[in-house]
């Protein structure tokens, strides 16, 4: 019982902290490497070891061709999209912002399963998205963000990826996918890497060898490859069967809050009172949303951090 709790202790550690983290270290490696090819990198590598640790844990790794083409899908739709273009547009504004904004991520999901569902709405959605919108609001329309050069374009983006990721939610929770969590992200991961490295080529990215990166980014890469992709997923999944789904999603609101303060102590990323103000607005409405009656399975389809 008391090895049950540390388990459940350390796996919500691992998905409020080293899922907030992820936001930090892939500023960190955008500023000297390639967003595409970071990705790329990541993604691959974690498929890679994912696959070789589901086999040697005797997990069958066998696919369809229907569940390899929704596979693909996915991973386009939650990884070389919705994580590529993501950390592509770090470039241009602060990991703590891109985590805030990241957080709207329900509310978007709610908003497609009501045009492409005809789902009604609940109250608390209700509040929480109007809620969401004046956090958003505040939170873009700040002078220091509105008059830099390239934050609009990187906030643009942004929302496409949130709508990216919010499609693929509703995307996979009726798809044929390998049943075997682990198994299902290694190949996701796996097509990802592949399909970014590709993706790097035909923008021309830079390529780099990692043996030449400064150690700051080497670590930032081992910690998202090991951390981020696999323990933190890992985790995800172990709680999901542990505990209630409502609790899982309160990291929807802690990661944000991680984000912004590692951005603030070890970038020395700018935390205005508006930004302040914001966010605690937005997370309001992004805690109606998760905590609402009956949530909905799609929590279970919650794509990775980035």
């Amino acid at each position: 019982m008391k090895e049950s709790k540390v388990l459940i202790i350390a796996a919500f550690f691992a998905i409020y902290v080293i899922w907030g983290s992820t936001y930090l270290l892939n500023k960190i490696l955008v500023t000297e490497v390639s967003p595409l090819l970071i990705a790329a990198t990541r993604f691959f590598s974690a498929g890679v070891l994912i696959i070789l640790i589901a086999t040697l844990l005797g997990k069958s790794i066998k696919i369809t061709k229907s569940e390899f083409i929704n596979t693909v899908i996915a991973g386009f739709l939650f990884l070389v999209y919705g994580n590529g273009v993501f950390v592509w547009a770090l470039k241009y504004i602060d990991s703590g912002f891109a985590a805030l904004l990241a957080s709207t991520q329900p509310l978007f999901v709610l908003l497609l399963m009501r045009l492409l569902d005809g789902k009604k709405m609940q109250k608390q959605s209700i509040i929480g998205i109007v809620l969401g919108f004046i956090g958003m609001y505040l939170l873009v329309s700040q002078n220091e963000i509105t008059t830099s050069e390239g934050t609009l374009l990187g906030i643009f983006m942004i929302f496409t990826c949130l709508l990216s990721w919010s499609y693929g939610s509703v995307f996979v929770a009726k798809a044929n996918l390998p049943k075997n969590f682990f198994v299902s992200t290694g190949y996701q991961m796996l097509i990802a890497g592949v399909l970014l490295f590709f993706s790097s080529l035909l923008f021309r990215e830079e390529w780099i060898s990692p043996l030449t990166w400064s150690f700051k980014a080497q670590t930032s890469m081992v910690l998202l490859i090991f951390f981020g992709s696999i323990v933190a997923f890992t985790a995800f999944n172990y709680l999901l069967k542990e505990v209630s789904t409502e609790k899982v999603s309160t990291s929807a609101y802690v990661n944000p809050v991680v984000a912004l303060f590692l951005g603030w102590y070890f970038l020395d990323e700018e935390l205005t009172t508006q930004s302040i103000i914001a966010s605690i607005i937005l997370l309001s409405g992004v805690y109606f949303i998760t905590s609402r009656k009956r949530v909905s399975k799609l929590k279970t389809t919650k794509p990775q951090k980035i």
